[in-house]
């Protein structure tokens, strides 16, 4: 079936680079997560076996020029963009219920367009093993087709924007068909802008889409999800009111779990903890016995997909099912990229990212031992032109020395140590023009350190003062460690260990 439209729309509203961006981002914490990575396996996988071929019905979009030769990836891998709309109508086009609407707290539609999850699941050639990367939707990134700077989750509402209103100035009346093709050529810019951000044109050759209704729908289908809180929430914009522990949700309570912004500690990054745990529920659950053995189950899991996913032409899913069969739970790990903290530019809440260190980690993680992974050293590149002075301030004896140590290990040039009396913050002190030097030493430090501008640390320095909070990186060490980071004004957010299908991993 090939898409159809919304029923007649007004010309969508063009965002903004400033303010309007930032209210277009902030109703109501809108998100859904892109449901594809486990349910088309499920519904290809499984499907056939008890109602006939599931791909029948299946709402499709035209996002490739050439979709010949995106049926058959030429390395063998298959890299799918996964999208979360916060569309307001199922995958075709027909509106949803105004008491859905209110039943799943979705707000006014204002900011509909905008695609609030990204996931690139890279799955190679052997099936074996697959690996999501999640895209924060704040990420400031330069978008594709010439629009300029901002948010990587307006890449498609630009384009979409653009192209309705050209269609319209050149006299077409049918707004449907207005519609679906803005659609198309807004998801053709998302893959265009992504693939430009991670340096790897041409690497997607599969799109899938859901939009609200999913996980009313397809959770209600297999009878929940379980998923684990590291305490109980309630926040009103989202709907979410859920004791803290391990627990099964299902249909309003599974969405709210998914689309809470406000009230969570580290925002937008939690949030996305929090889809990577109910994908990682919903992988378990999808390929357990409970619901591969239950035809109805199966039978009203894809009546569930059909309603509310969109998934690119050309796509031949039964392949797809062929090469997926040996893919268990435990193989299906979620990662996100590195950020580097929040900003605001032009009056947007904005999360800065650095291109280069995104295209890095994301050709590590989707090597497939084809390209080197990180080097084996841990040196940063830049770090010997900074020169480090350490004042030990924790009390902890040896703690000065392992710091050292690993500073140098990291290529810094070290002064001689000093002693203070015993401090309860540790303080980076920096030249106020040197951000280069500063983002290094955070980095290699792997820690939240507290940074002081001081116009009495000279150019190229930087004064470490560690206190009785400070944890030597080299006692515990992250992945980050072994990147070779870009030289960028802050640290990276370290990387956390990935959650995998395997486990119920706690989230905020």
């Amino acid at each position: 079936m090939t898409e159809q439209a919304a029923p007649a729309i007004p010309a969508p509203r063009r965002p903004d680079t400033g303010r309007g961006t930032a209210v277009f981002a902030r109703r109501g914490g809108k998100v859904v997560v892109s449901l594809l990575s486990v349910v088309v396996l499920a519904l290809t996988w499984y499907g056939w076996q008890y109602i006939g071929d599931p791909t029948t019905g299946l709402t499709t979009t035209n996002v490739f020029a050439d979709t010949e030769a995106h049926a058959k990836p030429l390395d063998g891998a298959v890299d799918i963009l996964l999208v979360g709309q916060d569309s307001r109508t199922d995958a075709q086009g027909n509106p949803l219920p105004r008491e859905v609407l209110d039943m799943l707290h979705a707000g006014v539609s204002d900011g509909e367009l905008n695609t609030d999850t990204m996931i690139l699941v890279h799955i190679p050639q052997n099936g074996k093993h697959a690996i999501a990367v999640s895209f924060p939707r704040d990420s400031w990134v330069e978008l594709a087709g010439g629009f300029g700077k901002h948010k990587l989750n307006s890449a498609f509402v630009y384009a979409y924007t653009d192209t309705y209103r050209a269609l319209q100035r050149q006299g077409m009346t049918d707004l449907k068909e207005a519609d679906a093709q803005a659609k198309v050529a807004g998801r053709k810019n998302l893959i265009a802008t992504l693939e430009k951000f991670i340096g790897k044109p041409g690497m997607i050759d599969r799109y899938a889409e859901v939009n609200l209704a999913s996980f009313y729908e397809i959770t209600k289908s297999i009878g929940g999800v379980e998923v684990c809180l590291k305490g109980p929430v309630k926040e009103t914009k989202s709907g979410v009111d859920l004791p803290g522990g391990r627990q099964t949700i299902e249909g309003v309570q599974a969405l709210a779990f998914v689309r809470q912004r406000y009230g969570l500690p580290n925002y937008d990054l939690d949030r996305i903890a929090r889809q990577q745990a109910f994908l990682s529920g919903l992988a378990r659950k999808v390929i357990s016995s409970d619901v591969l053995t239950s035809p109805v189950k199966i039978a009203d899991l894809v009546a569930a997909v059909k309603k509310s996913v969109v998934v690119s032409q050309g796509w031949d899913l039964t392949e797809f099912a062929a090469q997926m069969r040996g893919l268990t739970g435990g193989n299906i790990e979620f990662h996100t990229i590195p950020t580097l903290g929040n900003a605001t530019i032009g009056g947007a809440d904005v999360l800065r990212v650095d291109p280069a260190q995104v295209a890095a980690e994301v050709a590590r993680l989707t090597s497939d031992g084809s390209t080197p992974a990180a080097p084996n050293s841990t040196q940063l590149p830049g770090a010997k032109a900074v020169t480090v002075e350490l004042f030990d301030g924790s009390g902890t004896p040896s703690l000065a020395g392992q710091t050292h140590t690993m500073l140098q290990d990291k290529g810094f040039t070290l002064a001689a140590d000093q002693r203070l009396g015993v401090r309860t913050t540790t303080v980076v002190r920096y030249n106020p023009a040197d951000d280069t030097a500063l983002g290094l030493v955070k980095q290699a430090l792997g820690t939240a350190v507290q940074a002081e501008p001081d116009r009495d640390v000279p150019a190229g320095h930087v004064r470490v003062l560690l206190g009785k909070d400070f944890r030597s990186p080299a006692a515990t060490p992250t992945s980050t460690a072994a990147k070779p980071p870009a030289a960028t004004s802050a640290a990276p957010t370290p990387a956390a260990p990935p959650i995998t299908a395997g486990d119920v991993p706690c989230v905020n």
